[in-house]
């Protein structure tokens, strides 16, 4: 529960300051051409999916953070990975849940060029996805023992 505390608190703190000291649009260079801190609100999901389906994305949210409390032991019991990587999915879920609740879009600002603009929570989302794919796929391509 810390951990998701933290992962939210960061993602909020991130975003607060980017509300706080740049305009909407605004965009300066981080490293060169490489990364650029770019204020955006984004409407949808992932690379501007389901724009403005506010209330479906807060009942999914709610539906997971509701899964993962009454799975939270089989989830500790599925080892580390599917461990910390539901932890930093629902951290990053809460924290772009936030934003939809409060305003109905989602602060993005971290700016690649090649890649849509994504923010903190985002980045543990994608983390924690990978993580619990990375355990499937440990799982599944795991050697049969014969019987």
């Amino acid at each position: 529960m810390a951990v998701i505390l933290a992962v939210i608190l960061l993602d909020r703190v991130t975003k607060l300051l980017i509300t706080h000291t740049m305009a909407v649009g605004e965009s300066f260079p981080v490293l060169g051409r490489l990364l650029s801190c770019t204020y955006i609100l984004n409407p949808g999901a992932a690379f501007g999916m389901l724009e403005h389906q506010r209330l479906f994305f807060v009942l999914i949210t709610a539906a997971v953070i509701a899964g993962a409390l009454y799975y939270r032991k089989q989830i500790r019991g599925e080892g580390p990975l599917v461990y910390w990587g539901s932890t930093f999915f629902l951290g990053g879920a809460i924290g772009n849940c936030i934003d939809r609740i409060h305003t109905g879009l989602v602060i993005d600002f971290i700016d690649l060029h090649w890649w849509p603009i994504f923010n903190v929570a985002d980045i543990f989302i994608c983390t924690g996805v990978g993580l619990i794919i990375w355990s499937l796929l440990k799982t599944e391509l795991k050697p049969k023992k014969s019987s």
